[in-house]
């Protein structure tokens, strides 16, 4: 029933997280009414994906440079022995939007709600102590666990930090608590509870 290029995307974009069979066929049909010239703006912009790569310092998803690095690794002015580790790449661009940090990441790919580590993510924590050892002190000045407020991301902050003490002078959280315009009286207990730990 359906035309054979139209069921193809269908097949491969219900594939993609957050996109199931029913909204693939919408995108599929919007697609294909939006004309050649949106397809093939679309096709570009999908084929220049395949020039990004994973910077060999922090493994977030970039236009590698010179020897690999993304422009936080390979830019002179970030603080390289400050290093906020993250979950994903969102991660990074949304502490970058903040604007008020200046060191640099290591991205360790989606967290497994089992609260054990992949094999994957004990490589790129062995890649951070490696380099490490080369700082002129063998040490971080400080080390964050930018790892989402949830009781698994708790869990693997408490193995990471366990993990990586001996290469850092300070390792940190990100302070909890209320959001700007919330109310006391709707906070939820554990909310509640890191506001008044991390009060200022």
């Amino acid at each position: 029933m359906l035309p054979d290029p139209l069921k193809k995307f269908i097949d491969l974009f219900s594939s993609l997280p957050g996109i199931g069979p029913r909204q693939s066929v919408r995108l599929g049909y919007y697609l294909v009414n939006q004309g050649k010239a949106a397809i093939d703006e679309l096709a570009k912009g999908v084929a220049g994906l395949g020039t990004l790569s994973n910077c060999t310092h922090c493994f977030r998803i970039a236009k590698a440079g010179a020897r690999g690095l993304c422009p936080v690794c390979a830019d002179p002015q970030r603080i390289q022995n400050l290093v906020a580790i993250v979950e994903k790449d969102t991660d990074v661009m949304s502490l970058e939007q903040a604007k008020k940090y200046r060191g640099t990441y290591l991205v360790l790919g989606d967290l497994a709600k089992d609260g054990f580590l992949s094999p994957q993510q004990k490589l790129r924590l062995n890649f951070l102590k490696s380099r490490v050892k080369q700082f002129p002190d063998g040490k971080l000045e400080e080390m964050i666990v930018a790892l989402n407020p949830t009781s698994y991301g708790d869990i693997q902050a408490a193995l990471i930090i366990e993990e990586l003490k001996p290469f850092a002078k300070k390792i940190t959280r990100l302070g909890r608590g209320l959001p700007t315009g919330g109310e006391i009286e709707f906070a939820d207990e554990e909310t509640l509870g890191g506001a008044i730990d991390n009060r200022i």
